[in-house]
């Protein structure tokens, strides 16, 4: 199920996470080669996603949502 991004926030390593309009969180590393997301190393990148859809594993297993 995909759900749009309505935030970013950092994770207590300093890795970006995408807030989910769900409740749930999402990783969006930019981590060449495996994961290319440039726009994610910048405010303007990241302000250019939102609204964006990702897809969300966890509505799919209908886990609670994160705290």
């Amino acid at each position: 199920m995909k759900q749009p991004i309505i935030g970013f926030h950092k994770d207590e390593i300093g890795d970006w996470v995408a807030d989910l309009k769900c409740g749930h969180t999402q990783h969006v590393r930019h981590d060449p080669p495996w994961q290319l997301r440039p726009w994610v190393v910048t405010e303007e990148g990241r302000k250019s996603r939102l609204g964006h859809k990702l897809y969300c594993k966890k509505c799919e297993r209908r886990e609670p949502f994160d705290q």
